[in-house]
């Protein structure tokens, strides 16, 4: 039967692939066709248009980006090879250090490339949690300030490699290092090990004598302060640039003020021995040691640290005793020896059979993490000086001064306190550059960290959706909250008229302001609540209390019996809990502490309803407190099989 004029005659398969028949509607295909090529360079073809297709959808680079990646990339080849016979490698995996650094170039072109809602975001993301990660390690392994360490102070103009070398010679990532100048603002501290021999270095932001600017000016009063207890100073210059003012006003005001202490010129980004002969130019600006150096790739570093270390004041060693005191000390020892070992034996069997029994909140620590949180420009760095009686980190404000976390420890009634100002915690569109997403991920590993956590409340400004989310990170973090309301002076101080100096309103009611942040943060009912003016260091005092009792109930652990007979007494007909989501708890224990954790052995093993956790926690906390602290609680059922 022959088909209708309307409908489509029905071709093969040998028809339907052909390519050489051009569509309806559309222009016919040019270039060469698969029917126009011999069967044997049909398979080069298509493999070659495929490569056009993907490299097509690859994104493409600036003409300057490809080059000077090109550039990077050969010269990185290069100087990884003249470097194993140059003589001043500085560790022993030098390797990997080359890897990291590869590791941070791929990452910066990422986060060029990657912005808001690009399909590098991911990409950039994992980037930043890696680098993070790894500035959080070298954060933690920063021990506190040691008196009897020699200091050495690296200083310079801005975007001349400071952090990057003080990232080499403590074998961390602990300072932010980017293409953007002026990333460093506050005093970063690091240890470093040479020749036997340990020391502190001082990283400084980037040093303007002439600027007169608010945070030019911060940046450098902070490092005034790091170069006077310095005991050997550290000036590095970009090799690759003439002399500039800045670089020349600060030699003069190093060399002027220096008081005797050793100067050390470092002329850094000299990456290969043809560029080392440019780099004695730069004696005329009057230092007596000039060292080539590389910190990115770790050339020439080690002969900086020999001759630095060679200049540091000599170690202080204990005097010997005289014969007569070591006849005296021996004696001693044969008539008390066996006695110290019988109860250095007993000591060692108690505390071994303590730390059995303790979780990784029970160890003792010797000091309590408190990460001062919240928005930008809420007073934090303010805060952070007034708990430390110093001018430790740079208030300005302008949002976003501190990217780095600055930290420093307060000794108090035997106990010490670690404060750390971390950066203003934005959402993720609101970050632009690399330097500030970074500083957000680092906030968050900094509180992730802490034992205490201080949200810091505008109070001029309320509670704003923003402060909620960083307390939700503190609270399902397991960290204790206290809730700070700084600037409550400007709430209070009032004119001739009885109103309030600032906006003209009548002075506000701390009791109704604190019935109003409750109910904007009702999940953190259990933290305390304070009123301070951290610009006139009222109510710091209270923080230092607080502090100490939230630590103290974190790590609280109730026994079994008093938990089974606490929850003889509950009556779980208040519990407001659907009938199917409902369980019988047979007996509850205490699992572990920091945070407080309990274990229900209950009928079946289902989730807890989040009303029945609710009220839970409730009533625990009326027989046992937990001020501060978040509850977790986990269920286990009782007849369940072991698989």
């Amino acid at each position: 039967m022959a088909p209708r004029r309307d409908q489509k005659k029905r071709m093969g398969k040998k028809h339907r692939q052909a390519s050489t028949r051009p569509r309806q509607g559309k222009a016919p295909r040019t270039g060469a066709q698969m029917a126009n090529v011999a069967p044997k360079k049909r398979k080069a073809l298509s493999s070659k248009k495929a490569a056009e297709k993907k490299a097509a959808r690859t994104p493409k680079q600036s003409p300057e980006r490809e080059r000077s990646v090109l550039v990077d990339g050969a010269r990185t080849e290069r100087d990884s090879s003249a470097s194993r016979g140059h003589g001043s490698q500085l560790r022993p995996e030098q390797e990997r250090e080359t890897e990291l650094a590869n590791e941070r170039k791929k990452a910066k072109a990422t986060l060029r490339l990657g912005g808001a809602g690009s399909r590098h975001g991911e990409r950039e993301d994992r980037e930043l949690e890696t680098l993070a990660s790894e500035l959080m390690e070298a954060s933690e392994g920063a021990s506190g300030v040691a008196a009897e360490m020699p200091l050495v102070a690296i200083c310079g103009r801005p975007n001349v490699g400071k952090s990057t070398l003080f990232n080499r010679i403590t074998g961390t990532r602990r300072s932010i290092v980017g293409d953007e100048p002026g990333i460093t603002r506050d005093r970063i501290y690091g240890e470093a090990e040479w020749a036997g021999r340990v020391a502190r270095i001082v990283d400084t932001g980037g040093v303007v004598p002439d600027d007169e600017a608010l945070i030019p000016a911060e940046i450098f009063r902070q490092a005034r302060v790091a170069l006077d207890e310095a005991d050997a100073i550290v000036m590095v210059v970009d090799g690759r640039t003439e002399l500039a003012a800045p670089d020349v006003e600060l030699a003069r005001l190093l060399i002027r003020n220096g008081g005797g202490r050793p100067l050390f010129l470092a002329v850094n980004k000299m990456d290969s021995v043809e560029l080392e002969a440019a780099a004695e130019n730069f004696r005329t600006l009057g230092f007596r040691h000039l060292v080539p150096i590389s910190a990115e790739h770790g050339i020439g570093v080690a002969d900086l640290l020999d001759e630095v270390w060679a200049a540091l004041p000599p170690e202080t060693v204990a005097e010997e005793p005289t014969e007569n005191m070591e006849g005296l000390q021996q004696e001693a020892e044969e008539d008390e020896g066996d006695f110290i070992a019988d109860e250095d034996a007993r000591a060692a069997d108690v505390e071994t059979r303590e730390r059995k029994l303790r979780t990784h909140g029970e160890h003792v620590q010797r000091e309590t993490k408190i990460a001062i949180i919240g928005r930008p420009n809420v007073g934090k760095s303010t805060l952070l000086n007034a708990l430390t009686g110093t001018d430790r980190a740079i208030v300005s404000p302008i949002a976003g001064t501190t990217r780095d976390a600055v930290d420093e420890v307060v000794k108090r009634d035997g106990h010490d306190f670690r404060f750390i100002d971390t950066a203003g915690i934005r959402r993720k569109g609101k970050t632009k550059l690399m330097a500030e997403k970074l500083s957000v991920i680092m906030s968050r590993k900094h509180l992730e960290a802490a034992d205490v956590a201080l949200l810091v409340i505008d109070a001029t400004e309320g509670v704003a959706a923003a402060d909620a989310n960083i307390g939700g990170y503190a609270h399902e973090s397991g960290r204790s909250v206290i809730i700070v309301v700084n600037k409550w002076d400007l709430m209070t101080e009032v004119g001739p008229d009885g109103k309030r100096l600032f906006d003209g309103r009548s002075p506000a009611d701390k009791k109704v302001y604190e019935q109003q942040v409750r109910d904007a943060l009702k999940y953190l009912d259990y933290a305390p609540l304070l009123f301070v003016s951290a610009a006139e260091s009222k109510g710091v005092e209270e923080i230092f209390k607080k502090v100490e009792l939230v630590a103290r109930e974190r790590r609280k652990r109730v026994s079994t019996g008093a938990m089974n007979r606490f929850l003889d007494q509950i009556d779980f007909q208040r519990a407001s809990v659907p009938m199917n989501r409902r369980v019988k708890i047979y007996y509850m224990t205490q699992a572990a502490v920091a945070p407080p954790t309990f274990v229900l052995f209950t009928d079946r093993d289902v989730k807890l309803h989040f009303s029945y956790e609710r009220f839970l926690a409730n009533e625990i906390r009326a027989a046992f407190k937990f001020i501060g602290s978040p509850i977790w609680f986990k269920v286990r059922a009782r007849n369940k099989k072991r698989e």
